[in-house]
């Protein structure tokens, strides 16, 4: 008897011990809530060069206490907005996604196009415009939000933006996307996604929430000597607008808010302080997280891609708008962590693209940059093309970072359009500023695999969608009036932060290995264990699992 007792302790014991080993094994449960933050236009130089004044809580949750991914980038060429939150959630490049650029010209009609225009769909309770952005009609590839919301009905997918694309690109064809809106302050969905706004919308939009920044004044968070590593105020090359700190929202004369006023707010932090605002109120109206189906908000943060269009990601202005944003993120997921649960969210935060410095700023450090005129580079090229094959203007428009040769005009003539496509990029490399160019038949065959940017510009090609000769520029050259842009496949804006938090499914530390914005996708939906999107071609980050 006593011998059966010692046995039956033993057993007891060895069960424990096996049940206890098969809980470690187990993974953890999904998150109630995954949050990805996309702020626009933020280069991973920016993160590295002001690590040292975050607060304790914001970026810093991610790199003291999360994954940080330090050599992560996009992986196409041309490198904007639409594009880049085109893959976020696609884990697929514009060859894929269809959104090759922001805009860019239908070679079938010869109309501008809009990447989320959608003439069926309206704004709710707002005038549309053509080239407005209401539905993700022109996204050709399903996101992880669709993948969730097919196998799980009950799961709710939201994201929220400055900006239309922004929005719309992240909540895919399944969620709902609400953007802010320029011209009257309010954030608004379109009848793409719903007949009307839910009640919370209508409270939000109600209480007036961008007003109470009319005449706010936007200071600097530091004190003078840190800003030291960035540019001082009111460069030269600035414009006649400037850019000082403190700034004041709104004309001084102004009696009331207008559309002046609210179109203003963008570039600042008080539009990034609105977004969140709106995503607080759609995690407490929509009840994000508050059951055993997963749900996924996407925030996209434009002011940052503002700034730095007008100052650029050099400037005094950009480093305290960064760290705006830092005190932002701190007091959001602060407030995600009582509402939810600290140990129930899961955050990833990137970037869609980096940030080209001002060609100004460096050539007056003596360093080598430039701007190209497209209007210019239209006229040159067509000129020989006109010489050699005795036809006035073969190329129809630039688009997307190509250009797009008259086929019908080409056609009409008895040319070889393969021809005529070779001469036009040989009359395009012969301009100042370009570094390489590819024709269809070239991005079509592979058949300059492995030449400059090939494969990039590859993926950044769409065969029904982009123009026939598509170009690179050199480095640090740039198209456009904007104090600095973004759009090449040059490390500056290609190379973006990708941070991860949740101690539940992410253990921290910083890893070294070079990975992919595409790769976000197949990763959360490996830890919310569903399939990653058809179209996918990222991998699974490489993740040490807690």
């Amino acid at each position: 008897m006593k011998t059966a007792s010692l046995l039956r302790a033993a057993l007891a014991i060895v069960l424990g011990l096996a049940l206890a080993s098969c809980a470690a094994l187990a993974p953890a449960p999904r998150p109630k809530l995954v949050v990805l933050i996309v702020i626009d236009g933020l280069p991973q130089r920016q993160v590295v060069a002001y690590r040292d004044q975050l607060a304790p809580d914001g970026f810093a949750r991610f790199l003291d206490r999360g994954a940080s991914f330090e050599q992560a980038y996009y992986g196409h060429a041309f490198t904007v907005t639409g594009a880049g939150h085109a893959t976020v959630l696609t884990g697929a490049y514009p060859h894929r996604t269809g959104i090759i650029g922001n805009e860019w010209i239908d070679r079938a009609s010869g109309r501008a196009t809009y990447c989320t225009a959608d003439p069926q769909a309206q704004y709710i309770g707002h005038a549309t415009h053509a080239m407005d952005g209401t539905s993700p009609r022109n996204l050709k590839v399903e996101t992880l939000g669709d993948v969730l919301r097919r196998l799980q009905p009950r799961s709710k997918v939201i994201a929220v933006s400055g900006k239309d694309r922004g929005a719309i690109l992240t909540a895919g064809h399944a969620g709902t996307a609400y953007m802010y809106l320029g011209d009257s302050g309010r954030f608004a969905s379109t009848t793409y996604y719903l007949r009307e706004h839910p009640a919370w919308v209508e409270a939000f939009n109600g209480a007036r929430p961008a007003d109470r920044f009319f005449h706010a004044e936007w200071k600097p968070l530091l004190p003078e000597a840190a800003y030291g590593r960035s540019l001082p105020d009111d460069q030269p090359w600035y414009g006649p607008r400037g850019g000082r700190l403190p700034m004041t929202m709104g004309a001084p004369d102004a009696a009331k808010p207008d559309a002046a006023f609210y179109a203003a707010l963008l570039p600042s932090p008080f539009a990034d302080a609105l977004t969140l605002d709106f995503a607080r109120a759609a995690i407490a109206g929509e009840h994000l997280g508050a059951d055993d189906a997963p749900d996924l908000l996407a925030i996209s943060l434009s002011g940052h891609d503002y700034v730095n269009h007008r100052w650029s990601a050099e400037s005094r202005l950009s480093q305290d708008h960064f760290l705006q944003i830092d005190r932002m993120l701190q007091s959001f997921f602060e407030d995600l962590d009582r509402r939810v649960g600290r140990d129930e969210w899961l955050a990833v935060l990137t970037a869609d693209h980096g940030f080209m410095p001002a060609p100004e700023w460096r050539l007056a450090h003596g360093l080598q940059s430039g701007r190209i005129d497209g209007g210019r580079l239209l006229a040159a090229v067509n000129a020989d093309l006109a010489q050699r094959f005795q036809a006035p203007r073969l190329v129809s428009g630039l688009s997307a970072s190509a250009l797009v040769l008259d086929g019908r005009e080409i056609a009409a003539r008895g040319l070889d359009f393969d021809a005529v496509a070779a001469a036009a990029r040989d009359a395009l490399l012969a301009q100042p500023g370009l570094a390489a160019a590819y024709t269809r038949q070239e991005l079509l065959t592979g058949s300059r695999a492995g030449a400059p940017f090939f494969e990039a510009m590859r993926n950044t090609w769409h065969p029904d969608v982009s123009g026939d000769v598509q170009y690179v520029t050199r480095p640090y050259w740039m198209f456009g009036k904007a104090v600095a842009t973004h759009g090449s496949p040059y490390d500056y804006d290609t190379h973006v932060p990708l941070l991860l938090w949740g101690p539940r499914w992410v253990r921290p530390g910083a890893y070294a290995q070079r990975v992919e914005a595409a790769d976000i996708a197949p990763t959360l939906a490996q830890i919310l264990r569903v399939p990653a999107p058809a179209a996918c071609e990222g991998r699974p980050l490489p993740l040490a699992m807690p």
